[in-house]
């Protein structure tokens, strides 16, 4: 038989067979490995194997104090340190029932705003480098270090913070936070068009992207997704609009959840990009009204909550964080669950990626946004 026959004669014969990606793999930005099903180039099964940089932190809850808990909750997602650290804070002040001041409202709100500003930066600067465009990691990341200083100058930290505690924040604000704020915004509203520019309208970026990876809204549902996974399947989750806290519940802040309905990475990645418009709108319209009053209210030196479940949700870079505390009466919880938006975001992959070619599993990857200290708490 030539070779020309050999090759009609088997051109269709393919062989299912399992690749590793990861534990060990830039894409899928921590230990995480994926167990794959593939049938030549075409993904039949998406198996996430977790685990490998789980600590133990909810179990680790149960030995420590609610101060001391703070300080777990920022290396688990640590891109959104300042929104974990409030979410406990606020399941604490509701227990004991403490109210703390406007001010403290008001500042935490916007540290968590400037928090998802950072985190959708670097977001943006690493999925163009996943898909072949370095330039924008330096672009990215050289907006992200003008809120890092602030941090810095603020409460000490760049990256794991731990600025909200039980009752109000650590430290008042710098003095020249409000002005370096209002300046960051201005050099935003510069560069964040250079985004689109560089990505967004690019058309080899854009059929990456486009009809890749799909979420319907009712799988978005049923699987729990939450945060801009949700919101570009057409599902309206931001617990800042559904259950207002901080700031969001006493003033009325004016901005936008954004929405599509396409359901793909391209939806996924616009999300984010209007996300960081309206973080500035949200900024602007508190950092020049900060109330005077008290940053922190007094506590007692060992906290104690009453027994009872109690539980608290945030908005997270990444989406829906829930904070979950049993308690007997003790001065550490009996039982602290995290419910954490990267988990139930991961368990949507296998949805998006079966029938899709291996090399889109980078662009869904990259859209979930996941970090994998999130997902193994």
């Amino acid at each position: 038989m030539d070779y020309e026959a050999q090759i009609k004669k088997n051109q269709f014969r393919t062989e299912e067979y399992k690749i590793n990606m990861g534990p060990q793999h830039p894409a899928t930005h921590g230990v995480l490995r994926l167990n794959l099903t593939i049938d030549g180039e075409i993904i039949k099964r998406v198996e996430p194997d977790l685990g490998y940089i789980h600590r133990g932190i909810e179990k680790m809850c149960e030995y420590d104090s609610y101060p001391q808990i703070i300080h777990l909750t920022d290396r688990m997602d640590y891109l959104s340190s300042h929104n974990n650290n409030e979410a406990v804070a606020l399941a604490i002040e509701k227990a004991l029932e403490i109210e703390v001041s406007d001010r403290v409202k008001y500042i935490r709100t916007i540290v968590g705003e400037l928090t998802r500003l950072a985190s959708h930066q670097l977001w943006w600067g690493v999925m163009g480098m996943d898909l072949g465009a370095l330039t924008s990691y330096f672009y990215g990341f050289r907006d992200r270090e003008v809120i890092n200083d602030i941090f810095e100058e603020t409460c000490g930290a760049r990256l794991t913070m731990n600025y909200s505690i039980p009752g109000g924040i650590r430290y008042d604000i710098h003095k020249n936070f409000v002005q370096r704020v209002k300046d960051f915004i201005v050099h935003f509203r510069s560069k964040l068009p250079e985004y689109d520019q560089l990505l967004t309208g690019n058309i080899i970026f854009e059929k990456r992207m486009k009809g890749v990876g799909i979420l319907s809204k009712e799988d978005a549902i049923s699987y729990g997704v939450s945060g801009p996974v949700a919101r570009a399947s057409g599902v309206k989750s931001d617990i800042r609009k559904i259950k207002p806290y901080s700031a969001f519940a006493v003033q009325d802040i004016d901005f936008k959840e954004p929405i599509y309905t396409e359901g793909d990475a391209y939806s996924r990645y616009k999300v984010r990009i209007d996300e960081m418009w309206e973080s500035m709108r949200i900024i602007e319209q508190l950092v020049d009204n900060i109330p005077e009053g008290n940053i922190k209210e007094p506590t007692k030196a060992v906290i104690k909550l009453p027994k009872g479940e109690f539980y608290q949700r945030v908005e997270t870079a990444r989406g829906e964080l829930g904070v979950y505390i049993n308690s007997d009466g003790k001065k550490s919880p009996y039982r602290m669950k995290f419910r954490s938006p990267g988990f139930s975001n991961l368990s949507a992959l296998e949805d998006m990626a079966v029938g899709s070619k291996l090399g889109d599993l980078v662009a869904m990857m990259a859209t979930l946004d996941l970090v994998v200290p999130d997902i193994d708490r």
